[in-house]
This record gives C-alpha cells, structure tokens and sequence, in this order.
C-alpha cells in the first residue's frame, strides 16, 4: 500500500506543477529554461502537430556484486600474492515490448502503449513478471528530467549457468517470483549549448537538428531503491562458497544523492541522418540497509557511483522522423560489506516512426 501512495503522491505533485504554469513563478522559471534556438542548427517544430507510433521495452534490473581483494597463496621472493575476484548475481525481469502511438504538441506529449500478447511471451523459463512502470524523461530546452517510479515482481537470475557450472543443458535459469523491487529517482541535467543542440530532435521528435552539435551536462539526482525477498537474495550454492564473505540477506534499501557532469553530441550526416549520443557521471553518497534473517541488520555510509547514457540513431527532416533510443541509468552502491556493492539500473529501448502536420488554426 505504501508503495502506491508514493507513485501516486509524485504523479500528483507532477500536476499541481503543471496547473501552476499560469503563476508568475513558474513564467519566471519558464523564461530561464527556454533558449533562442539558432535556426542555422535546429528548426523548431513544437507548434507543429507530431504524430508517432512505436515499440518500447521499459526495465529496470538488480545485480550484486562481490569484488574482494583474494590471497592466492603464492608467494614470489617473500611477497604473498593477491588478485582480485570479481562475481556478481544478475537479476533481470521479464518484461514485455509494447506497441503504441503518441503526440506532442507544444508543451504537451501523450503517449499510450499496449502490451500484445502474440508478441511477448512472459512465462517459462523466465517466469513472469508483474510492473508498474512510471518512468518518464521530460525534455525542455535547457533541462532534461528524468523520473523513476517502478514496481516490479518477479525476477530470474541471468547468470544462473555461470554461477553454478555443474548445472547441465536441461536446466533453466533460477526463476525467483518472490523478488519485489520498489525504485524511485529523480535526476536532473542543465544543457549547456541549448540554442545549437536539441534532445528534443531525438527523443521527443518535434525539434530537427540540422548541424552536428553538442553540449556540456551539469546536474544532480536523489535516488531510493528497495529489492526484497521470502528469503535470501544471494543463492545459498554462491553463499556456500565466500560470496559476499558469507553474508545473506533477504532485503536491501539505498539512499543515494549524487551529482553529475557530463557531454551529449549529435552528429548530422548529409542534413538528414544523426546520431546522438550522451553520458554522464555522477558521485555522491549512499546509505544502505541490508536486512539479514537471524542477525542484526548491516549499515554504512558508502560511495556513490552513477552512469547515464543516452543514443539514438535514425533519420529525421522537416517532416518525417524515424530512429531508435536509448536511455540507461546505473546507479552503483557501495554495501556494508567491504571489497562489495549493489547495483540498480533502470531504461528504455524504443524505436519510433513520427510525422509532424502543420496547424492552420493553433489549438491554444
């Protein structure tokens, strides 16, 4: 119940945000986010009616790694000798590929998009599983917010094969319908070179980018994350066996606040063709919770690592858009246990057909 409240409070915020578009505030705030394009590099169509249909994969996925420091036991002229080992435990969803259709006009874009069962197959070896899924990246002249809001059930282990070698061919991989995971984010990035470089041209489609061009990021992001399960996270042929020294636990929760900088480029080939590509890094600090069976639960204060990465590749012209995008968010945690951490990832995969009409009448 919890969890819901949380995702429908956001949403309500995000409303009262956009019904205070009329107050002086937001004018001001509106007016500083815009820039004067340079119509030598983008060609604006935001008053222009752009009609899309697509397919989108949305997912978020868990992984733990262990990347201890190992006594090999050697010893060369008195010197013991160490390397490091690293092995982690992959948890990935089984999650659909929609098919939808979308607008956008002005400030306003509407996408809907169904989920058709002749395509996906959400059973078997993977299991099935069970999403809501608000993630939503906002793309204004000058900013670029991205927010997480993801409830997700149902998991299975990628590297199950790998994990355990004695598993033979028959064998499927480790499905865990038990594995509930709650992730809510929000990021936020100001773009540097807004009147030369416009990710609207490839996410939103009602920009046209004309001339290669790119851009500094600056920003920052708060992020909570909680992965729980019946029992332990970790496979007790792994635990067995020294991964993460031992330790088991059946919940995990993170805190993160971290800031970011970073580049996004977008390069035309004869006018029409591009490619647009970003990253981003950010460092900061995490509080993490690791919630053990029979023992007292495991806390600490650690490092914050994250990526971003965004590319989209098609085509695009006054008219007519077609490409593929993708959006990836890493966000690394250093955990309570020493030589380890947690990662949480969260995207989209999409490819787009777009056509835009111009209004003889604008709407408002």
């Amino acid at each position: 119940m919890q969890k819901w409240l949380v995702l429908l409070s956001g949403c309500l915020l995000l409303c009262l945000a956009v019904s205070a578009q009329k107050t002086s505030l937001f004018r001001k705030v509106g007016s500083w986010l815009e820039a004067k394009n340079d119509s030598n590099y983008i060609e604006e169509h935001t008053r222009d009616l752009t009609v899309r249909v697509f397919g989108s994969r949305k997912y978020n996925y868990y992984d733990i790694v262990d990347n201890k420091i190992v006594d090999d036991g050697i010893v060369d002229n008195g010197i013991v000798s160490n390397t490091k080992s690293s092995q982690e435990v992959l948890y990935r969803p089984n999650t659909p590929f929609n098919v939808g259709f979308g607008f956008n006009y002005r400030f306003i874009g509407i996408n809907v998009a169904f989920n058709l069962p002749f395509i996906n197959k959400q059973s078997g070896d993977y299991g099935r599983t069970k999403v809501l899924d608000l993630q939503t990246h906002i793309y204004s002249r000058k900013l670029v917010v991205d927010f997480y809001g993801q409830v997700y059930r149902g998991y299975y282990i990628a590297n199950t094969r790998r994990l355990f070698s004695n598993l033979g061919s028959g064998n499927v991989e480790m499905i865990r319908p038990d594995a509930r995971n709650v992730n809510i984010g929000l990021d936020v990035q100001y773009v540097f070179n807004a009147q030369r470089f416009s990710y609207r041209a490839a996410y939103l489609q009602n920009d046209y980018q004309k001339k290669s061009a790119g851009s500094f990021l600056i920003g920052g992001g708060l992020f909570g994350m909680r992965m729980k399960g019946d029992s332990g996270l970790i496979p007790s042929y792994v635990e067995k066996a020294g991964f993460f020294n031992g330790e088991n636990f059946y919940r995990t929760r993170v805190f993160s606040a971290a800031a970011n900088a970073g580049y996004a480029h977008t390069f035309v080939y004869k006018k029409h063709w591009f490619a647009t590509l970003s990253l981003t890094g950010s460092l900061g600090l995490n509080y993490t919770t690791l919630n053990r069976a029979k023992e007292a639960d495991l806390r600490k204060i650690g490092l914050q690592l994250n990526n971003n990465i965004r590319i989209s590749i098609g085509y695009n012209s006054s008219r007519y858009f077609a490409g593929i995008h993708y959006v990836d968010l890493t966000t690394r945690s250093q955990s309570p246990v020493p030589g380890t951490y947690q990662t949480m990832g969260a995207g989209n995969f999409r490819i787009s057909f777009a056509r835009r009409f111009t209004l003889k009448k604008q709407l408002f």
